[in-house]
């Protein structure tokens, strides 16, 4: 085991489980991970290998014997008919039959409906009176020649939830773990690979958590298909529901005025909406109105009462255009039904978070390694929603005076999750509480862009804050701003037109000047041309330093910049191309039969290469004989990895995502 699932072994013993296992016990089941988790984390929550194939065959015969698969219902029935009671694992749902005077259930796939459950089961458990949950339980058959008699009852149920948590022994471990350390395990949980992720992307797939963690969280997310989206709101919680397909009535989302009964933000901590998106979706307005008023002051009111609940809100959808095209030509709110595409609903989103930023889940980023059962990681989620973490950013920081009220309120709502999810312990400094200060304002700063596009009553804010203790002042503006130029309608100017010997001047005096280029987490639009392409004019010797130029996509780095100072030398000039990098045995002689070819390759293009290995270097650098030294903070290596060679990002520079990385033009003289 590597030295990340051995900590978690050591700290969480019997809270973890390989997450490979899920995938190997799960067959055609159509069950939610945690429900199988559950049970694997009766049998399989060690690091011994015996101990886990024998647990992972009695998980596989508790499923196949116990679990209601809709197409084999009639065979339970009769298993059932003929045994008097028999255990099964299937979804239920309950309903108070006001006529009779009793509930009634329904299970999901063994397709009964009507059957009797004691008013005890139902006062232990009242989320079975909303859409549904999970259990075990026992179901027995009791025949009688009474009229309208139904033989069904349910004689005992559990729902598959963990029962309890320690929430203080949870913190107390943590202290065990660096910050990357800790989020790699949260990663891991949720089943995913770390290493296939920047901080950056790490930070938007933990975003997802946060409604769990945060009473009264209003989460919008809209993006491609593919980036999982919906995936953590179905299968990761017992306290979350997705309502498939976005749509959902007043009553059955907050209080059905004829019974009285409360609807589903009254028994989950987050309600979330599938497929929201789609401009021509049919919508009560009448939920939308009762919507804004739960969203903004956690009540709603039905007839003469008002109630109060605590559930997070969560729209998920896809997007019909690029991002580009978007900030361009419409808002990133264009994909919405006509009525939620209102400024007075949209501004109680407390963040925004950009799917189309999050990666296109590939094999590889699956995780076979150790990680939380889902339903301890749940349970945990649900401790740590009673606290209240949303001053604490005030210890180090404040906020712009021209920020409002609701834009605070959002801001440290998000920052308050981050918190509560990557710092339980609350032991964090404050380069830790900027990073995620920065991403939370982000978030909330993306939706009140987008309503002053839609909306031009809308003031300008300043999103930015000062630290308390140095002063100084930090702006913030989105990836898509950066990436995209985009310029709010107070901020537009007339430009002005050069003709274009002029402008290529101007151009070239402000490019060639020393300082530094800051390139953020999943940056897009960035090539080593227009990063430094104006630096390599003129130079005739080039001595490239960079320790890790040995695995394809690096060699290929290098082709790319090879190819780039072809296209910027005279034609009829020779130049110089030196490498200075490190290796290992296990790479060192593919590395030497790429750089031969590469050498005969480059020298039929006026390039003379050259290289030498060199294990103790660590600096990493472009140096030029026309007096400039580019200093790479990552080396060549700036770009994420691409899905393959069937993927055309591989091929464009500009299309590529970015790693976080700075990069410093130093003249020399």
């Amino acid at each position: 085991m590597n030295v990340l699932n051995v900590k978690i072994n050591e700290h969480f013993a019997g809270k973890v489980v390989r997450k490979d296992l899920t995938k190997l016990v799960k067959g055609n089941a159509i069950v939610p991970t945690y429900v199988l988790e559950y049970l694997l984390g009766q049998y399989c929550a060690t690091d011994d290998e015996a101990t886990i194939n024998e647990g992972v065959e009695t998980v596989k015969n508790i499923i196949a014997k116990h679990f209601v698969h809709r197409d084999e219902s009639q065979i339970i029935k009769s298993t059932i008919r003929e045994k008097g009671s028999h255990r099964i694992i299937d979804k239920v749902a309950v309903q108070l039959n006001d006529r009779q005077d009793r509930y009634e259930a329904s299970f999901a796939n063994l397709g009964l409906n009507r059957v009797p459950i004691s008013d005890a089961l139902i006062r232990e458990h009242q989320k079975l009176l909303s859409s549904g949950v999970w259990c075990i339980l026992t179901l027995a058959y009791v025949p009688s020649e009474e009229r309208d008699h139904i033989p069904w009852m349910v004689e005992s149920l559990k729902p598959i939830q963990v029962s309890n948590v320690d929430i203080e022994e949870y913190k107390g471990a943590r202290k065990h773990f660096d910050k990357e350390e800790w989020m790699d395990v949260l990663l891991q949980s949720i089943g995913l690979n770390p290493e296939e992720f920047t901080f950056r992307s790490k930070l938007l797939q933990l975003t997802r958590l946060v409604p769990f963690v945060e009473n009264n969280y209003n989460l919008i997310e809209l993006g491609p298909k593919g980036t999982g989206k919906s995936h953590i709101y179905s299968e990761m919680s017992p306290h979350g529901i997705l309502i498939s397909g976005g749509e959902v009535s007043k009553a059955k989302l907050f209080v059905n005025n004829s019974s009285g009964d409360i609807g589903l933000v009254g028994y989950w901590d987050v309600v979330a909406y599938d497929e929201f998106a789609g401009k021509t979706k049919r919508v009560d307005r009448g939920l939308v109105d009762i919507m804004k008023n739960y969203m903004a002051n956690k009540s709603f009111s039905r007839g003469t009462q008002v109630y109060g609940a605590s559930a997070s809100m969560v729209f998920v959808g896809n997007t019909d255009h690029s991002v580009k095209y978007m900030m361009k030509h419409s808002d990133l709110f264009v994909a919405l039904p006509k009525d939620y595409y209102d400024t007075a609903f949209l501004d109680r989103m407390h963040g925004y978070l950009p799917g189309w930023e999050v990666q296109k889940l590939r094999n590889e980023m699956f995780t076979s390694q150790y990680g939380f059962i889902v339903d301890y990681l749940a349970e945990v989620l649900k401790n740590l929603r009673k606290e209240d973490r949303t001053h604490d950013y005030t210890k180090y920081f404040e906020l712009s005076s021209t920020i409002t009220t609701r834009d605070k309120t959002s801001i440290a709502k998000t920052f308050a999750g981050l918190i509560k999810i990557i710092f339980p312990d609350n032991n964090f400094t404050e380069a830790d509480a900027k990073e995620i200060l920065d991403f939370a304002i982000e978030n909330r700063k993306r939706v009140k862009d987008q309503l002053r596009k839609m909306d031009e009553t809308f003031e300008e804010v300043d999103f930015s804050y000062v630290s308390k203790s140095t002063g100084e002042h930090f702006p913030i503006l989105t990836l898509e701003e950066i990436e995209n130029e985009v310029k709010l309608p107070s901020q537009q100017q007339d430009e002005i037109i050069l003709n274009e010997e002029t402008k290529k001047i101007e151009e070239f005096r402000l490019i060639l000047e020393p300082g530094q280029k800051i390139i953020r987490d999943n940056q897009s639009g960035i090539s080593y041309d227009n990063l430094f392409g104006a630096y390599l004019l003129n130079a005739t010797d080039f001595n490239i330093t960079d320790p890790y130029i040995r695995l394809p996509y690096q060699l290929r780095n290098f082709m790319e910049l090879a190819k780039l100072i072809s296209e910027k030398k005279d034609p009829d000039t020779e130049v110089k191309l030196h490498l200075v990098t490190s290796n290992n045995e296990d790479f060192i002689e593919n590395a030497k039969d790429a750089f031969e070819q590469m050498r005969y390759s480059l020298e039929s293009m006026g390039i003379l290469f050259s290289y030498e290995f060199d294990d103790f270097i660590h600096d990493r650098s472009i140096e030029m004989n026309n007096g400039w030294k580019v200093v790479l903070g990552r080396g060549l290596d700036i770009w994420q990895k691409t899905g393959g060679w069937y993927d055309i990002n591989e091929y464009i520079q500009e299309r590529r995502v970015c790693k976080a990385c700075e990069i410093t033009f130093v003249k020399n003289d």
